[in-house]
């Protein structure tokens, strides 16, 4: 056995052990950050959707969307990260306070906001998660990682497989929201002629 094919039997048997050692009671750091993370992200979905308060839910939500661009930034999805924090904190979110304010709509406390369906929506939202949580599971059971491959989840990666892939249905998702936009201004100009 030559002196290369000893230091290749060395390092393998000490990620061997090294695999071993690792289980699921000894997470790492990063581990643990996305566990953290996870739950700050989850506290600000439920205060989002029980608040009675609008734009206290908008900035809750503004939170729990944070969280989940940190928690692409911790499983090195970079360009997903980042298209999170432009696309829905900057974006979706500033457009539901701007909405918000230019409708006028009630800043403290408001009668509209509340349910009596509480119940019902809370076995809807059990069932939803319920059925997603087990869809992702048996959809990625089989599914393994090619660690010699390119990141997932990198610009690379994503750019290829959205261009390539995916270009039609962004195509259009991007005409949608153009003439969503146009049908607003053509109905908010269209009220303020109405009330002169």
């Amino acid at each position: 056995m030559t002196t290369a094919q000893a230091a290749q039997a060395a390092q393998a048997a000490q990620a061997a052990q090294a695999a071993q050692e690792h289980g699921f009671l000894s997470p790492t750091g990063v581990e643990i950050a996305f566990l953290l993370v996870g739950l700050v992200t989850l506290g600000a979905a439920v205060v989002t959707v029980t608040t009675r308060q609008l734009v206290h839910a908008a900035l809750w939500l503004v939170v729990a969307l944070g969280g989940l661009a940190v928690e692409y930034l911790l499983l090195t999805a970079e360009f997903i990260a980042w298209v999170q924090v432009l696309i829905y904190v900057g974006s979706v979110v500033v457009l539901l306070l701007f909405g918000l304010m230019l409708t006028k709509a009630p800043i403290g406390r408001s009668p509209d906001t509340d349910s009596a369906n509480r119940p019902v929506a809370l076995a809807v939202a059990l069932a939803a998660a319920a059925a997603l949580v087990w869809v992702v599971v048996d959809a990625f059971r089989t599914t393994w990682i090619d660690l010699d491959g390119a990141v997932q989840g990198s610009t690379e990666v994503t750019g290829s497989i959205l261009f390539r892939h995916w270009v039609l249905p962004f195509e259009a998702l991007s005409v949608l929201l153009l003439a969503a936009l146009v049908g607003a201004i053509v109905l908010s100009r269209k009220k303020k002629e109405g009330e002169r």
